[in-house]
């Protein structure tokens, strides 16, 4: 299991933050994903032999949701 923290801006909007977990755990190879609506920060935990990086951010891209620096 590996572990990847990003931020992504969807603070203070319940629908979105539960659509982006929905999004995240239906992935293959995702066994965690926690959004603090605070400040935006998802930390994921997903097997690497399963599902590169590079995947999830373009997934979360195509679903609409902008990665911060």
């Amino acid at each position: 299991m590996v572990d990847m923290t990003i931020y992504v801006d969807v603070a203070n909007n319940k629908q979105a933050i539960e659509k982006l977990e929905q999004i995240l755990l239906q992935l293959n190879g995702v066994e965690r994903a926690l959004v603090d609506p605070d400040d935006g920060e998802v930390k994921i935990s997903y097997s690497e032999t399963k599902l590169q990086h590079e995947a999830i951010l373009s997934t979360l891209s195509r679903n609409g949701f902008d990665i911060l620096p």
